[in-house]
């Protein structure tokens, strides 16, 4: 247990994740509701994003995943596509300047293959930057969809065994196929904007994660709000399967 002030001023005592995933859901939303094109919601995602991530270290968690961009993503208009992936260069182009600085680790998750040389370029920076820190992470779910994440695990799997390099298996060996390999499975999945679904989202890794729904829509996601879904995770009693 651990004590942290909440937004509200009150000191209590609190069970902190130590892996918090988020669905950060309600962009195109938030943006209708003002007028705004969707893109003005992802920009205002994307600053919310950096607030929670904030947050979350400061709290003491080890973890933080956020559902960026999904394989089903590319289907949408390909204006609102363009304006993501400048959103993520921007962000990976930030995060290079300060995560030396704020001690703070970044880990890309999903098939890199299709985005630009530009984005591969800077995440593989990213990732050499990482190797040099100790302490907080965030897995940035790029290009990622979770049944996809399982396909290619089981082909890894597949080539492995075939070449005689493992042999049976085990949850414990699948896990070392996925993306999050070496991650713990998220405690608490939070999902903004109303809907009560995972969408493709940490399909292995959330079976036995709380979940959070709210209405809230994600640009309006707040610190205050994180720290009710903290106060909701820390009443439950996880048994995982057990009575």
């Amino acid at each position: 247990m651990k004590f942290f002030k909440n937004k509200a001023g009150r000191a209590e005592e609190l069970r902190i994740p130590r892996h918090i995933a988020i669905i950060m859901d309600g962009n195109g939303r938030w943006a209708k509701k003002r007028g705004l094109p969707r893109t003005a919601g992802h920009a205002a995602g994307a600053e919310t994003f950096r607030k929670i991530a904030t947050r979350c270290k400061n709290l003491g968690l080890e973890y933080l995943t956020v559902y960026a961009f999904s394989t089903e993503n590319w289907k949408r208009p390909p204006e609102e596509v363009a304006a993501i992936m400048t959103l993520l260069e921007k962000y990976l182009l930030e995060a290079i300047e300060k995560m030396e600085k704020e001690g703070i680790r970044l880990f890309i998750m999903g098939d890199m293959a299709p985005l630009s040389p530009r984005l591969r370029e800077l995440a593989e920076l990213t990732a050499e930057i990482s190797k040099k820190l100790e302490g907080f992470q965030v897995n940035l779910c790029l290009n990622y969809g979770g049944r996809d994440e399982i396909v290619r695990a089981v082909r890894k799997y597949a080539q492995d065994y075939k070449s005689g390099l493992v042999g049976g298996l085990d949850e414990e060996g699948f896990g070392r196929y996925l993306y999050s390999a070496g991650i713990p499975d998220p405690d608490l999945i939070i999902r903004p904007s109303g809907e009560l679904r995972l969408s493709n989202f940490l399909i292995w890794q959330s079976a036995y994660s709380e979940l959070y729904f709210t209405d809230v829509l994600w640009p309006d996601f707040s610190e205050a709000e994180l720290d009710r879904a903290i106060e909701a995770y820390s009443r439950r009693e996880r048994r995982f399967g057990g009575t």
